[in-house]
């Protein structure tokens, strides 16, 4: 059901908004996190290597894909807001069209240089093979991945957040059940979880297909499903290219921090593998709140209304801090439990506690950074977050090498690594920020996003 995002109370709005994302979200972790458990258990510490080592790489591609869809969402969220609905139906299928084109060639360019890709990450020659065929099975289904994103962000920049919940949940159980047949039933291996995890994701986006067709009206286009506009593919490009490549240059910095990883043997590859599971649980509401953010600056831009925009600043940052503490808690605490859940391996377990110790605390930096850039993202300004995406990357890898190879320090680099880089973007972020607050609202303004924002963690 879409949602008028443009009166209302913001708060509650928000909130309402974010939890079936975040919900959506946890059960997308879910079953990628099934895959990392089952394979844990079932097979061993190299299958799970090769697991973590693949993830990176399939995001990267899989994010470009997404930064189209990115840049149409926001021009979706202005039409819709503007009640431009000629326009908005043909730019989704504008979006549609090119979107598909682009995932077939980038999975045909995957699956050939899969083996180059792989020497490039410095993979172990033990899990070589494993690790290939594992990444290749899993390219051919990005068409669906691409889909179910493209359906997915369609509607939430319709104020629709709701919808892609029932199908990630459905998608989630799937896989799960998959992953426990082919891998202990039919004793595939790694390939088995990539399996599943590709006939789940085709269910799901078949899922979105027919619940569009039948219940949402907008999106009910028949033959103009076919319309192909390249003046507003240029427009889609022109604010998707800056998502996309900073979502790129962030997988980008995870690559150079997974081939530093590399070299640390296969037991810090399977922490690093769980690790980053457990990281993506933490960061993932984080970016949630960010999009609920920027659907709703994106409608109320169309709108004309800027001071909604910049009260729905200051209510995202302060969910963004309260989420913050509440995902630093349970990861100290729980550090070891956590890690239990992937693997049994005791010194795969002893690295990834280490790693969750020094990380928990840290969780607040992207919080805050992530609420800036969902503001950004809403308002159609979308060069600072490349910007400040490639100097946390930069920093980030520059540290970690610094880190492992002159001081010697082992997986424990990484934590202070990250911390370094979330730094150098909350100052670029945030400095840009208050600017922008500057010219578009008064004082007060300022001075709340400095109270809610930057000095908090000062």
């Amino acid at each position: 059901m879409t949602k008028d995002m443009t009166t209302g109370k913001i708060m509650p709005m928000l909130v309402q908004f974010t939890v079936p994302l975040v919900l959506g979200n946890l059960f997308q972790l879910t079953y990628n996190a099934a895959d990392s458990i089952i394979v844990g258990h079932f097979v061993g510490k190299e299958a799970l290597a090769a697991v973590g080592i693949c993830n990176p790489i399939t995001t990267l591609m899989i994010l470009f894909l997404n930064g189209l869809c990115m840049g149409a969402s926001i021009l979706m969220g202005m039409q819709y807001g503007a009640k431009d609905y000629h326009t908005l139906r043909r730019q989704i299928s504008t979006t549609m069209i090119s979107g598909m084109v682009f995932s077939i060639v980038l999975t045909v360019l995957c699956v050939i240089f899969a083996d180059p890709i792989l020497m490039l990450m410095q993979v172990d020659p033990s899990i070589m093979e494993m690790t290939k065929e594992y990444l290749q099975i899993i390219f051919w289904g990005m068409m669906f991945t691409f889909l179910y994103n493209f359906f997915s962000s369609t509607l939430r920049a319709l104020g629709d957040s709701h919808t892609p919940l029932y199908f990630l949940i459905i998608s989630a159980v799937l896989n799960v059940f998959g992953d426990l047949f082919f891998v202990v039933v039919l004793d595939a291996g790694s390939n088995g979880c990539a399996v599943s995890t590709v006939i789940s994701e085709a269910l799901c986006c078949l899922l979105c297909v027919i619940y569009i067709q039948k219940k949402v009206p907008v999106l009910q286009l028949g033959r103009k499903w076919l319309v192909f506009d390249s003046s507003l593919l240029k427009r889609t490009i022109a604010y998707g290219w800056a998502s996309a490549m900073q979502q790129a240059t962030v997988q980008l910095g995870k690559l150079g921090i997974q081939a530093i990883v590399n070299t640390m043997g296969v037991s810090v590859a399977a922490a690093f593998a769980v690790v980053n599971r457990i990281d993506d649980f933490a960061y993932t509401p984080e970016q949630n709140i960010a999009h609920a953010m920027t659907a709703l600056m994106a409608q109320n831009k169309g709108a004309g209304k800027n001071e909604r925009m910049r009260e729905g600043f200051r209510c995202g940052i302060a969910l963004e801090l309260l989420y913050g503490a509440a995902v630093f808690a349970i990861c100290f605490l729980l550090a070891r439990p956590l890690m239990l859940l992937f693997v049994k391996d005791e010194d795969v377990i002893t690295h990834g506690v280490s790693y969750l110790h020094l990380i928990a605390a840290m969780y607040l930096l992207p919080a805050v950074t992530n609420g800036i850039q969902g503001y950004f993202r809403g308002i159609g300004d979308l060069k600072i977050t490349l910007i400040s995406s490639f100097i946390n990357m930069g920093v980030r890898v520059l540290a970690a090498f610094i880190l492992v190879f002159f001081l010697g320090m082992g997986i424990e680099a990484l934590p202070f690594s990250y911390m370094a880089g979330w730094f150098g973007m909350l100052i670029a972020d945030g400095s840009a920020a208050g600017e922008n607050l500057w010219e578009e609202g008064d004082e007060e303004t300022v001075k709340c996003y400095h109270l809610n924002g930057v000095n908090h963690l000062r």
